[in-house]
């Protein structure tokens, strides 16, 4: 396995931006070009996510995740932000089939950490309500309140699904995980 590139980006390593680039380019591309609507606004989302990766690099921590994982999730934070600032309402069709579909985000095209798996079997463990408001604040990045409007559930139900859903998926991601098995996927 490779040596971690963002410690040495965290102590000001000039080398270490353009090795991060050239490591993770297509995994930061991938992720933006999915959830952007042009090639140009992925462009401008590959380039926010890699200052932003640069200006978080410190703060890495391989015993918490690996480097892609890291990556992956500050991407991700990135641009929901993005999406965040350019509309705040959700379309107004396809709401069932685009929240299957983001339960079946998974390793199909991107590499996702176990973490990630782990998460998501989580979060598929929710009852379907749950899962939905959790989908639409952290996949979505929506207010609590525009997620009240959008399922038409009480603003105090919405929070509690929140709260409890984001509760059991830390629970998950906190239990140990079982040594693997040679030779067994997982």
């Amino acid at each position: 396995m490779s040596e971690a590139i963002l410690p040495r980006l965290g102590r000001g390593n000039p080398e270490a931006a353009e090795e991060l680039m050239d490591r993770y380019g297509g995994l930061v591309w991938s992720l933006a070009r999915r959830h952007t609507r042009t090639a140009s606004d992925a462009e401008d989302a590959v380039q926010e996510i890699f200052l932003a990766l640069w200006k978080n690099a410190a703060r890495f921590d391989e015993l918490k995740a690996s480097e892609p994982t890291f990556i992956t999730m500050i991407a991700r934070r990135r641009l929901i932000d993005l999406h965040r600032h350019r509309s705040r309402r959700p379309p107004a069709e396809g709401g069932a089939a685009e929240l299957e579909t983001l339960t079946d985000l998974r390793a199909d095209n991107i590499e996702l950490g176990a973490e990630a798996k782990q998460a998501a079997r989580a979060v598929d463990k929710l009852n379907p309500k749950e899962r939905e408001v959790v989908l639409l604040a952290t996949y979505h990045g929506m207010s609590h309140s525009e997620i009240a409007t959008h399922v038409g559930m009480p603003l105090g139900t919405v929070k509690t699904y929140i709260r409890r859903g984001l509760m059991l998926v830390r629970e998950a991601l906190n239990k140990p995980r079982p040594a693997p098995v040679p030779g067994v996927a997982t």
